[in-house]
Parts: C-alpha cells; sequence; structure tokens
C-alpha cells in the first residue's frame, strides 16, 4: 500500500462522516418527520446555524415591514418561518441524542424545568423554590448543550 492510496482510503472513510452546510440544511427538511437513527455534529450544529441566520432574516423583514405597514403587520414572516422550522429542529435534535446513545425523551427536560421556573413565579412561592428553579433549568440547559457537544459514539448503539 502506497501513500496515495491510504490517503484516498481516509478521505472515503471521512466523507462518510463529513456533511456540508447545504446537506446538513437539506438532510434536517428531508427527515423533519424522521425521529429514528443518530445526526453528526455537523448536521444538528450546521441546522443550528441556518435556523438562527433566517430567524435573524426574518425578524429583521418583520421589522422593516412593521414599520411600513404600521398597525395592521404582526410579524408573519417570522411565525411563518418558525412554523416551517419547528419540526425539522426537534427531529435533529432528537436524532442527535440517540446519536449519544440518549433518548429524545431528554428534550424535556428544560421544557419542564422552565414550566416548574414559571409555576414558582405566578404562585409567588419561597425565594428559595424559585432559586432552586433557576438553577434547575439553567443545569438542565446546560446538560443538554454538553449533549449536542458531546462526540458520538463510534460504534452501534440502541438507535442505530
Amino acid at each position: 500500500m502506497n501513500l496515495n492510496q491510504v490517503i484516498r482510503f481516509f478521505l472515503k472513510y471521512l466523507k462518510e462522516f463529513y456533511i456540508d452546510f447545504n446537506q446538513a440544511v437539506i438532510t434536517c427538511f428531508k427527515k423533519y418527520l424522521i425521529f429514528k437513527g443518530r445526526a453528526n455534529r455537523a448536521e444538528y450544529w450546521y441546522w443550528t446555524l441556518f435556523k438562527l441566520i433566517i430567524a435573524y432574516a426574518s425578524f429583521r423583514l418583520d421589522y422593516r415591514l412593521e414599520h411600513i405597514f404600521t398597525e395592521k403587520y404582526s410579524g408573519s414572516f417570522s411565525k411563518f418561518i418558525f412554523f416551517v422550522t419547528f419540526l425539522p429542529g426537534i427531529s435533529v435534535s432528537v436524532r442527535r441524542l440517540h446519536d449519544i446513545d440518549k433518548s429524545g425523551w431528554w428534550l424535556l427536560l428544560p421544557i419542564l424545568s422552565l414550566n416548574f421556573f414559571f409555576f414558582t413565579i405566578m404562585t409567588n412561592t419561597s425565594i428559595i423554590l424559585i432559586n432552586m428553579s433557576t438553577a434547575l433549568v439553567i443545569v438542565s440547559s446546560l446538560f443538554l448543550l454538553f449533549c449536542f457537544i458531546s462526540p458520538g459514539t463510534k460504534d452501534k448503539n440502541r438507535f442505530g
């Protein structure tokens, strides 16, 4: 085996795990209702970058249109973008968790802790309980962030 063959082998091997920005966005839209399987870090983070860019652009457009149409405009473009990207975002997040051998149900952790936080604020409970619920929101969000930045399992896991 010479050096060229070794390089070709590794490039072929790496190509299986590499995904570019456009391919990641297209994949997320194609798999918007597929909650099985795995998504690598590149797919998830390119999708997140795409959502940030498109959300920023839609908010800017809504801001401009609101000044043109004054009271009659209600941010419709941003709402449309949200609904178009909501399911693909949930799907890629679940598949990303599957890549590190975690269930997609872990996505509910920050949502439930945020609901608990709002419940403690609305019911005027003690400041200690409010602080605990705030800490729970922060810890659960950091846990998910850690999951999303962690490398996936190298071999097959229970999700594929």
